[in-house]
């Protein structure tokens, strides 16, 4: 999957597991922003967590009324600079078994371990398993996620 010649953008859009984060970024207009230099470390949410969501969530957001709202919960799941998995695993050793790394949004993720597995949590308590990493692109990494994160 990693393709180094591909922005983040690029390669989301060839993954058809992340249509749906697709479709988000274009309507909150961040296709710009996350195809630029960066670099970027994003936590991608799968069509299947996007679903998961209450009924009618997805759709109520894509709306161009709820645009900042919208961006506000994409960018929740960027991190500035390129973040590998074992770089986020280093973190955790040296911190007592839980890494913090700041949004592009000011939200904060906390990232752990269970049983070998990256979890991500938001600052609601949620927490999606890191179920594809370091797919490398020009701009960055993408770790791709199994739930939606929220910000405050």
């Amino acid at each position: 999957m990693s393709d180094l010649n591909k922005t983040i953008v690029e390669t989301a859009i060839a993954t058809d597991a992340l249509s749906t984060l697709v479709a988000a970024v274009k309507a909150a207009d961040l296709v710009e922003t996350l195809s630029s230099e960066g670099p970027f470390t994003v936590f991608a949410p799968t069509n299947d967590a996007f679903d998961a969501l209450p009924d009618g969530t997805v759709a109520t957001l894509l709306k161009p009324e709820n645009k900042s709202q919208l961006a506000g919960i994409l960018t929740y799941h960027v991190v500035s600079g390129d973040i590998k998995a074992a770089d986020v695993l280093g973190l955790i050793e040296k911190n007592n078994g839980k890494a913090t790394v700041k949004t592009v949004a000011g939200g904060e993720l906390t990232c752990t371990t269970e049983d070998g597995k990256v979890f991500v949590h938001d600052e609601n308590g949620n927490a999606a398993e890191v179920v594809i990493a370091n797919i490398e692109n020009s701009n960055g990494t993408v770790h791709v996620i199994n739930k939606v994160l929220m910000p405050k």
